[in-house]
């Protein structure tokens, strides 16, 4: 048995299993990723906006 055909093998089962976790997954990962980025988002936009308000209130910052 040459090299070749445990690499081809391997390449296969990793392949296979790839797709059958995507399959049955399906778009949930990539959904919940871009719901986890607009409230990561959100979140920084707010806490911004405190930091901002807080320098406006504080004039003798280093800026």
């Amino acid at each position: 048995m040459s090299s070749s055909k445990v690499f081809y093998a391997l390449g296969d089962f990793c392949q296979n299993t790839i797709f059958l976790l995507y399959d049955n997954i399906g778009h949930i990962f990539n959904y919940s990723c871009i719901v986890l980025g607009f409230f990561g988002l959100f979140y920084w936009l707010r806490r911004q906006k405190n930091f901002n308000d807080q320098a406006e209130k504080n004039p003798n910052q280093l800026k």
